[in-house]
This record gives structure tokens, C-alpha cells and sequence, in this order.
């Protein structure tokens, strides 16, 4: 554990979900990967559907709506309410088959392995603290088993623009009903949970388990209070 910041009384703690608390690279690979099977055996002229021409489809209502990244599940389902509308169903079809896709994604976007350790660490905090999730993801805590340790979910869209802005970081204090400064902030990415949790008053960790060099990173904008390499290591706070 390393400190760049003194670190002040802890009345709360907020966590990212994506790659802080679990591995979510081959969980999204594989995702993506099921979701276009899905498309491309529900209708017949989506056969050849890949996922670029999703992602081309995501680039294009960005460029029409350049704030819809701010919620990523109606973002995709968007893109995938267009590419039926375009393969020639009707709106009722399109929005039946979006809504049936969402349903294949959120099922594997939730097959997610939570290590062992994980669990004992937000037991052992959420005895002493009590924990939120902030997302810019659609992940759902509590379809793969860390939903109990947590007070509530923000997620971006429904709760307000994504991290790094202000908006979940305000809501959590607000619904917690206590200064942003009394809150540490845990997650992987140095722009939106470090950079997004100090702007806004909070303390921030930043869980570093890839050994990157905080001094040599391109996206490290401002110090976190704190470095450490694994969650486990937040234990030494109790």
C-alpha cells in the first residue's frame, strides 16, 4: 500500500465494478461474442452480422447523439434495434428482438467468477462501512453474488453522466448522506475513478494489479490517496 495523500476519516466506501472487482476482459470477449450468435441466428438476414458492424452502428448514433454513451445499455440497445429496423422488421419486431437480445446479453454479461477473496474483503468492509457500487457498465452486482455487500447501485444513464463527471460521485454522497470528503473511492482506472473521485472531494485508492508505474501513466492526471496492488490489501484500513 502505498500513500500520496494523507489519507482522513473513512465514513464510506464506493467501488468500481469492472476491473476492479473482478477480471472483466474475458467477460466482455465472450459476451460480445454470444450476443452476435444471437443476432445472427434470430433472423435470417443477419446471418453475416459481425461484431464490427455492430460497433459501426454504436459509431454512427454516436455521431447523431454524442451524450449517448453516457448509458451504454440503451446505447446498445439502440444499435441493435437499427440493425433489425434495417434488415427489414417492422418497429414492433425490431424493439421485440432488441428486447430479446438484451436478455441474451444481460445473461452472459452476468456469468462472471468472483474470487474467493473478493468476498471475504467487502464481507469483512461492509462490517464496519457501508459500500456502494458506481458504474459506467451494466453490470449487475447481484445476478453473480456481490450484490448483498452493497447499500445501493449507481449506474451511468440512469443515474447521471458517467465517470469521470460528477454526477454518481454527488448521488452517492447525497443518498448517503455524508461529506464527499469522508468517502474513499476504490477502482482500476486512473481517469474516471481516480481523476473523477478527487475532482468531486472524495478520497480514491487505486487498485493497481496490472504494475503499471503511476508516474509513467499517460492517463494519471492526479494523485490518488492511495496505491495498491490488490483488493485484499484495503483490510489493513479496517
Amino acid at each position: 500500500m502505498h500513500f500520496y495523500r494523507p489519507l482522513t476519516r473513512i465514513a464510506a466506501i464506493t467501488f468500481d465494478l469492472d476491473d476492479t472487482l473482478y477480471d472483466n476482459r474475458p467477460v466482455i470477449a465472450r459476451t460480445e461474442q454470444e450476443s452476435v450468435r444471437f443476432l445472427q441466428q434470430y433472423h435470417p438476414s443477419l446471418r453475416e452480422f459481425t461484431s464490427a458492424d455492430y460497433h459501426h452502428l454504436r459509431a454512427e448514433l454516436r455521431a447523431q447523439d454524442p451524450e449517448i454513451y453516457h448509458d451504454v445499455t440503451q446505447w446498445r440497445w439502440q444499435a441493435i434495434h437499427l440493425a433489425l429496423t434495417r434488415s427489414g422488421l417492422n418497429q414492433a419486431q425490431a424493439t421485440a428482438g432488441a428486447d430479446a437480445s438484451m436478455e441474451n446479453f444481460a445473461l452472459w454479461r452476468s456469468k462472471i467468477d468472483i474470487a474467493q477473496e473478493t468476498h471475504d474483503t467487502l464481507q469483512a468492509l461492509a462490517a464496519r462501512w457501508p459500500l456502494v457500487a458506481i458504474t459506467n457498465g451494466n453490470a449487475d452486482p447481484h445476478l453473480f453474488g456481490l450484490g448483498e455487500y452493497f447499500e445501493f447501485v449507481l449506474r451511468s444513464g440512469p443515474d447521471g453522466r458517467s465517470k469521470p463527471y460528477v454526477d454518481m460521485y454527488h448521488l452517492a454522497a447525497q443518498r448517503l448522506a455524508l461529506p464527499p470528503k469522508t468517502i474513499l473511492h476504490v477502482g482500476d482506472d486512473l481517469t474516471t475513478d481516480v481523476a473523477g473521485a478527487v475532482s468531486c472531494g472524495m478520497q480514491a485508492c487505486w487498485i493497481n494489479d496490472r504494475q503499471r508505474s503511476l508516474m509513467k501513466a499517460d492517463d494519471g492526471r492526479l494523485l490518488p490517496h492511495i496505491e495498491i496492488s490488490q483488493l485484499a490489501s484495503l483490510k489493513a484500513l479496517l
